[in-house]
């Protein structure tokens, strides 16, 4: 018998195994507007919501087999970076100016350090994943560079 817990319930998301019946779109009119959507400059994450808020689509991947990355892969668009190494060097960027103008911010400091040691750990597993190039590297320096 399973445990009871207290305090507030927790929510599971429905493990669902089939697209529902409702989505009228088929799946390769869902792949065309996921490049379509790609080319104005929306990544993978905001691809998804944009389908999910304006178009009734809930899951991609069981409406066409294949998550929004794979999509774009196969229909050519340019990812430079990974989403999640992406974001990670923003957010560096932001605390590299914040350091900038307040040198003895020592909390953010140590932020800082812990996120660059995490961007090192991303690049090392994408580059045996094969998704970034063995000879890249990672410099605070060119974080401006490597965002745009």
């Amino acid at each position: 018998m399973a445990k009871k817990t207290r305090g507030a319930r927790t929510k599971l998301k429905v493990l669902k195994k089939e697209n529902p019946a409702w989505v009228k779109m088929g799946a390769k009119d869902i792949e065309n507007l996921v490049v379509k959507l790609s080319s104005e400059g929306l990544g993978a994450a905001m691809i998804g919501t944009k389908l999910r808020d304006s178009y009734g689509i809930p899951n991609i991947k069981l409406a066409t087999g294949k998550s929004v990355t794979q999509i774009l892969k196969e229909g050519g668009a340019k990812m430079d970076l990974p989403v999640d190494l992406g974001n990670l060097l923003k957010r560096v960027s932001v605390l590299q100016k914040h350091m900038a103008e307040n040198r003895g911010d020592l909390h953010n400091k140590r932020g800082l350090a812990m996120i660059e040691a995490r961007i090192r750990r991303l690049a090392k597993y994408y580059q045996k994943k094969g998704t970034l190039p063995k000879t890249w590297k990672y410099s605070s320096k060119t974080v401006e560079l490597l965002i745009k």
